[in-house]
Parts: structure tokens; sequence; C-alpha cells
């Protein structure tokens, strides 16, 4: 038996790849990823003014880039979305679902609105994208790549505040486990990355030098066997192995960016 080339196994160049959330601390990353690998994009986010930054980095990294100022918040959004790959270039091969949200309260404190608004944003979104590209997909009949965003909450509770969050996680995780199977006859695969805490503009404070960081950082290391916090580019790997053919034989996987925190 001959083995594939090990690099054009993880080749992606000219695949048409559409990432929600684009202008997010994931979705960045996953649009200077796949950019870098040669994928041509359809990047959307609510933020207009984030949106065009990062699109232009794509661009001049070399990527084809169509941007949509929208955000996947109803079933006529998302194949608004889907439809302006094919649209501009002709197909959909890869999914990212980076768009989500987290509202941070004790559940005595918390409203139903409020835990509603996360369940839909991580959730309910994350399901109407799916939807959305398994039909292009199928259509195609080539199979393609789907990654949704979970969290190491979806597996771990948390004591400050995180019910919806992590309530809306796992709902992921069962997402991606049960369209793994559904779509497996198809060729699509459908994996999430699960990611503990990383640097971005939103976790910036974890990293800095100040007593107060340093009591939160050192508490959280101690269950963090490779003791340090994430980097973007502890993600890049992860996500360009499932948006690329070496990852053919992995579905409904959650696959874990977090320095062995849910191993021990």
């Amino acid at each position: 038996m001959t083995l594939p080339t090990p690099l054009d196994m993880f080749d992606i160049r000219g695949k048409v790849a559409l990432i929600t959330g684009a202008s997010g601390a994931f979705g960045a990353v996953a649009a200077r990823v796949l950019a870098g690998a040669g994928a041509r994009l359809v990047l959307a986010a609510g933020d207009a003014s984030a949106l065009a930054a990062i699109a232009r980095e794509c661009r001049e990294a070399g990527a084809g880039v169509h941007e949509a100022n929208a955000r996947p918040d109803s079933e006529a959004a998302c194949d608004a979305l889907v439809a302006q790959a094919v649209s501009g270039f002709g197909a959909l091969d890869i999914l990212v679902v980076a768009s989500g949200m987290n509202k941070v309260a004790k559940i005595d404190e918390m409203t139903p609105d409020t835990f509603l608004s996360v369940m839909d944003a991580n959730v309910t979104q994350s399901w109407l994208m799916a939807r959305a590209a398994t039909r292009q997909m199928k259509a195609q009949g080539r199979g393609g790549k789907i990654v949704l965003v979970s969290s190491a909450r979806g597996l771990l509770g948390h004591p400050a505040g995180y019910t919806a969050y992590c309530a809306s996680k796992s709902a992921v995780d069962g997402i991606t486990k049960a369209l793994g199977c559904e779509l497996g006859p198809t060729g699509i695969t459908v994996n999430a990355i699960a990611p503990t805490v990383f640097r971005s503009p939103l976790t910036q404070w974890m990293f800095d030098d100040t007593d107060n960081a340093k009591a939160v950082r050192e508490g959280f290391l101690a269950r963090v066997p490779k003791g340090r916090l994430g980097e973007p580019e502890d993600l890049a790997g992860p996500l360009l192995f499932l948006s690329s053919k070496a990852s053919d034989f992995y579905t409904g996987h959650i696959l874990y960016a977090d320095g062995g925190y849910t191993a021990g």
C-alpha cells in the first residue's frame, strides 16, 4: 500500500471555506490559517470594521476573499451565507462556525432571556449553519468539512456563573457527535475544536503581570499539564487537520486544544 504524500494530505489550496464569527478570537485565527494554506474565503461577522481588517489581512496573504457583514442568526441568514460562497467561488468545501457568545451570571441572577440568548448564539446558530452547509455539500456530492467550536467547558463545569455557556457547549458536542454519525456515509465530516483559555483580546488580562492575573493564572495552570495557557497557534494545526483530507476518517470528534487540561 502506498501512502499519500504527507504534505498533500493537508493541502487545501483552492478549497472554499466559509467562516462565521471571522472577526472574533477563534474566527480570526481560522481566517489567517486557511488563507495562509491557500483556501478561498467567505468571511462573515457582525462587526463591519473588524471584518474589513481581517479580510484585508487575508487578501494580503494572497487569498481570495468575499466579506459578509452578517451573523448566522436565522435560517435565511445562514442560507444566504452559503449562497454567497457558491455565487462567489462556485462551491462550499469547508465550514467553520466560530461565532458565539458567553454571558456570565450566577443562576439565581441570570434571566431566562440571557440563558436563551447564549443557547441561541452557540447552539441554534451552529445547527442552522451546519444544516445550510450540509445541503450544499450533499448537492455537490464530493463530501466536505464542518468544524464547530466547542470548549473544555462542554465537558467540565465552572464555578463562576457558566451554566448557560457550559450547557451550550455540551449541546455543540452533541450536535457534533450526532452529525458525525448521520453524515458519515456522505463523506461530510463533522468535528469540533474545544479550546481551554487561549490568548485573545478577551483573555489578555490573564497573561498580564498583575497580582490578580498571576493568582488566577497560577490557579488555572495547576490543572494544565503543559504548564501554560494557550496561544492562537495552538489552534492552527488542529483546524488545518480537520479542514483537510488528513482527517477524512475522523468524524464526530471533540478535539481538545487544552494542554491536557481535560485529561487530568
